[in-house]
């Protein structure tokens, strides 16, 4: 009794494992997702408006009083 037991949870922990990362496949389309989103976020913060902005907001907390 006790022996199928351990037979059967050592093939659901190799299951597992085989499951547990990213394939290659899955690192490379999350890499392409990740230089996608970091061009359209590098694409708004250096737009004239939001660079103003953020000058303006730095600005302002070096110039606060203390």
């Amino acid at each position: 009794m006790f022996g199928k037991f351990c037979v059967r949870w050592r093939r659901a922990l190799r299951g597992a494992r085989r499951e547990a990362g990213m394939t290659t496949a899955e690192y490379a389309v999350g890499t392409v997702a990740a230089c996608g989103f970091a061009t359209v976020l590098y694409k708004v913060v250096t737009s004239g408006a939001v660079s103003a902005a953020l000058e303006s907001v730095i600005g302002k907390a070096l110039g606060a009083q203390f």
